[in-house]
């Protein structure tokens, strides 16, 4: 990235979410998290495109997930409380906060997450998996599936190519000889 800046555009200073692991990727069986945070436009708004993120984090979780839903829950639970630290902020600088929205792109984690679907076995996950359930019913989040094309989290958690990096640089960053980020 020769001259790499972040641009942002106005918005209804909302705070969205994107959240997103990928299990078993990582050395001695380790699983790893990302999130996108970004300011954007009240729910019933478009949303903002390539809007500058506030908060980018990826890490690799320090437990053995058993399977790629509880790597996603995990993701969630991480990404959410970092979301409630920056809604706290937004709210105290005087930009309150409607239901934080969070994209997700795994059905399990998102059927658990708004209880539309029963839980079984999954007593590993239980503190996250309630954690999260209990902030979507206090209307502090609201989760959302969608694909992992749309998921902006994706990037930060999977091993890609070197073009693949150039394509997304103009999701992330502000090229002034791109047409994408004009």
């Amino acid at each position: 990235n020769p001259n790499p800046t972040t641009r942002f555009k106005a918005s209804d200073m909302q705070l969205n979410t994107h959240s997103d692991a990928s299990y078993l990727t990582e050395r001695k069986a380790r699983s790893r998290s990302g999130g996108h945070h970004y300011l954007g436009n009240k729910p019933d708004k478009p949303e903002v495109e390539n809007q500058g993120g506030v908060l980018d984090q990826t890490g690799i979780m320090r437990h053995v997930m058993a399977s790629a839903a509880e790597a996603e829950i995990c993701a969630q639970f991480t990404n959410e409380k970092e979301a409630t630290i920056l809604r706290i902020t937004l709210d105290e600088m005087g930009w309150p906060q409607a239901a934080t929205k969070v994209r997700l792109d795994n059905s399990t984690s998102y059927g658990l997450a708004t209880n539309t679907i029963t839980q079984k076995r999954s007593r590993a996950i239980d503190m996250r998996f309630y954690w999260i359930q209990d902030r979507e019913e206090q209307g502090q989040f609201v989760s959302h599936w969608a694909p992992a094309a749309l998921n902006k989290a994706d990037y930060q958690t999977k091993h890609f190519s070197a073009a693949h990096h150039k394509a997304m640089r103009p999701v992330f960053l502000y090229e002034p000889n791109n047409k994408a980020t004009t």
